[in-house]
């Protein structure tokens, strides 16, 4: 068998290099391309260091894409982390700029805790910029009112409708919004109880709104009560 010379042996390793960083090469190039159009900082070696860590590359680089586009400056490093604790990198993204577009102070550090503990932080900067109305009872998971018997024996029916705004500095901690409808319900049923007559209750429906409002439901909640209506 002819000795072959160790010089073969070093083209054929150079040779299965260049193959595998050609294939490579096409493999991120899309990507790569389409980053570098867009003023987003992403380099070969860290397309090649997501790939090798199996990180879905296309979500970190259109997420990075789409935070340069906002003038929202996140490292690809950033992004990456987030994406192998478990976090939702696209929702955060979007957060993020929905928080600075709104001019509300949301950091990085900040988003990415708050959706590693399950909160849905896009929503949140939503809830804030605009806020919702939580019908009390949940009419989806009871009949939609809270039913009472007053003092004379006569059955009351009630309802209201809150008005929250999220508080993103109590959204890891908070309760959620059933603990506000628990407490709505709750505190509605007890003047219902109390009153001596159905007809002092219909001539007052605010007197509820109103005791219910001052009470500070919203101690201890993610959300900050705007007003109730009955």
């Amino acid at each position: 068998m002819p000795d072959i010379p160790p010089i073969t042996y070093v083209l054929i390793i150079i040779g299965l290099a260049a193959l595998i960083g050609g294939a490579l090469f096409v493999k991120f190039f899309r990507l790569w391309l389409q980053a570098k159009l867009s003023r987003a900082d992403v380099k070969f070696s860290e397309l090649i260091g997501m790939w090798l860590r199996k990180v879905d590359i296309k979500t970190i680089v259109l997420s990075k894409i789409t935070a340069v586009q906002a003038d929202i400056e996140l490292s690809t490093q950033d992004l990456e982390s987030h994406y192998l604790a478990g976090g939702r990198v696209p929702n955060v993204v979007r957060a993020l700029i929905a928080a600075n577009r709104a001019n509300i102070v949301l950091t990085l550090q900040t988003a990415t805790a708050i959706d590693l503990a399950g909160r849905d932080i896009l929503e949140a900067v939503q809830t804030s910029v605009n806020p919702k109305v939580i019908d009390c009872p949940d009419p989806e998971k009871s009949r939609g009112t809270v039913d009472a018997v007053a003092q004379d024996g006569i059955q009351l029916r009630a309802k209201a409708r809150v008005t929250v705004r999220a508080n993103i500095d109590r959204l890891i901690g908070g309760a959620t919004q059933e603990t506000i409808i628990a407490r709505v319900v709750y505190c509605i049923v007890s003047p219902l109880r109390s009153s001596n007559s159905y007809p002092s209750v219909l001539q007052n429906p605010d007197a509820i709104s109103k005791s219910v409002l001052s009470k500070g439901l919203d101690a201890g909640t993610a959300f900050e009560i705007l007003s109730i209506d009955n």
